[in-house]
């Protein structure tokens, strides 16, 4: 599970910077959201999140090309691109996170592993991306550890930020 340490660092950089972030999830169903929450002075920095949860929710409110959503049911990089770049358009954010995958499986659509595909944008630029995987099996877990990695992977991008500056 994530840290309220970690939490903090990710406020202090972006406080620091007088940037804010905000985050369209999906496979963690608001767990982002929570954990940014949690920080200290919150309010000087997060700037809110929406969860997404099906196609359709994902096409009216962060604009995700329903055909290609369809084929890969939601569950793709280029999604989790597109979710973090409108987010973080709809809500002024200087940042964006976006994050879709599964929390289960689904034998029936031939989903039998779990994983997620997040993405970082700082303004129109992609900061970090990739696929996360697990090798837990409860839901939660699965939701809780994803929301770690993103935001460990945010705390690396911030990092490599503040360094080239």
């Amino acid at each position: 599970m994530y840290s309220l340490d970690k939490i903090n660092r990710i406020k202090t950089y972006l406080t620091n910077a007088h940037q804010t972030i905000a985050v369209a999830e999906s496979v963690t169903s608001g767990h982002l959201q929570a954990a940014f929450s949690q920080a200290e002075g919150a309010a000087l920095f997060y700037q809110g999140g929406i969860t997404v949860y099906n196609l359709g929710q994902k096409a009216r409110h962060l604009m995700i090309e329903p055909i290609e959503a369809e084929a890969c049911n939601c569950v793709s990089e280029n999604v989790a691109i597109q979710m973090a770049l409108q987010v973080a358009h709809n809500f002024t954010a200087s940042y964006g996170i976006g994050i879709t995958g599964y929390a289960a499986t689904m034998p029936e659509k031939g989903v039998n592993e779990l994983y997620a595909y997040y993405a970082i944008c700082q303004g129109l630029t992609i900061l970090r991306k990739g696929r996360i995987d697990t090798t837990e099996t409860d839901a939660l877990q699965v939701q809780l550890f994803y929301t770690d990695q993103v935001l460990d992977k945010l705390l690396q991008g911030l990092q490599a930020v503040n360094n080239a500056i």
